[in-house]
């Protein structure tokens, strides 16, 4: 599988300014083909020289399909909201990779062991119950050497803003769909086993985010 190796911080840092990812999970008023939703930097980069079959999870507005490149294979989608679903299926006739759906969450996947070169997690671990139980669930579904890609907001560097997001936390994540702000994703991916290849760090509307990639290894 082709790894990220021409990603540098500035390419991501440049478009920090226009939001993030345009509502990965928008309000069903802004469903279908007339919705203003349009790929972003963000999205290209982390589908960016993927190939074979591909699962992602939490396909948010489902804009990214469009991003993906013609080297994929098949796309499977583990999403639950019902109303996300249906502006999948409406953007996904957009893009070049045949997608199909699999019913599931990020903490129990119901597919093989192996099936997968790829898993795309985009501002979907943030809000996982479990957050080691899904990236265990990430790594089974990933063949030997496979690629995890993700773009996640994470815990900020800074201790005070850090303290902030952990004092929030439990009334944050009741509004914000389960969403955990003060979490360290990057570090919970390296304990989970994985090897980091690429990751970028910067920040969008203050709020810290990590963009990368990393591997399965045999």
């Amino acid at each position: 599988m082709t790894m990220i190796s021409s990603w540098r911080a500035a390419d991501v840092r440049q478009w920090h300014g226009r939001g993030m990812e345009q509502f990965h999970h928008p309000r069903p008023a802004c469903l279908g083909h007339g919705s203003s939703l349009r790929p972003t930097e963000e999205r290209r980069l982390l589908t960016e020289g993927l190939s074979g079959t591909v699962l992602e999870i939490g396909a948010g507005d489902g804009v990214k399909f469009a991003c993906y490149p013609n080297t994929v294979q098949e796309i499977a989608v583990a999403e639950t909201e019902s109303f996300l679903l249906d502006t999948v299926r409406l953007n996904c006739e957009q893009g070049p990779v045949p997608v199909y759906r699999v019913a599931g969450d990020v903490t129990r996947l119901p597919v093989p062991d192996g099936a997968f070169d790829a898993v795309v997690c985009s501002l979907i671990l943030c809000t996982a119950p479990d957050l080691g139980q899904s990236l265990a669930e990430v790594k089974r579904a990933l063949k030997p050497g496979g690629e995890m890609r993700f773009y996640e907001h994470v815990r900020s560097a800074n201790p005070l803003a850090a303290a902030a997001e952990s004092l929030v936390t439990p009334l944050w994540s009741q509004v914000c769909g389960g969403c955990h702000p003060a979490r360290d994703t990057l570090t919970a991916i390296e304990t989970a086993g994985f090897v980091v290849d690429h990751v970028s760090r910067f920040s969008v509307l203050a709020v810290s985010h990590v963009l990368g990639a990393a591997r399965k290894t045999a």
